[in-house]
């Protein structure tokens, strides 16, 4: 589908520099956690995907709202106990960088 085909070009083209990726600010027992900052438009690219992954193509305009809202941003919070891998580099929720 050509839609599908724009999305990956967008997605890979956006990976070169997307999100902001840090250790959380907060002080728990366990650790500071991982946050991750999302600009509107990569919470509306994961949106596409998660549809396309669902075989649901929107073909036209559409305007994405949560809660009433357009979106404009959006975080990810993960728990001290979790951790990420970007790019094969480990991030580790109690606060510190794995290799």
């Amino acid at each position: 589908m050509k839609l599908t085909r724009v999305v990956e070009n967008l997605l890979i083209e956006k990976n070169k520099n997307i999100m902001n990726i840090s250790f959380g600010k907060g002080k728990t027992e366990f650790g500071t956690g991982i946050q991750i900052d999302l600009k509107g438009e990569e919470v509306v690219m994961a949106i596409y995907a998660y549809l396309m992954a669902h075989n649901v193509v929107v073909d036209g305009a559409a305007t994405l709202r949560v809660n009433g809202k357009r979106i404009e941003s959006g975080e990810v919070y993960v728990d001290p106990s979790g951790r990420v891998i970007e790019n094969g580099e480990g991030w580790n929720g109690r606060g510190y960088k794995e290799s």
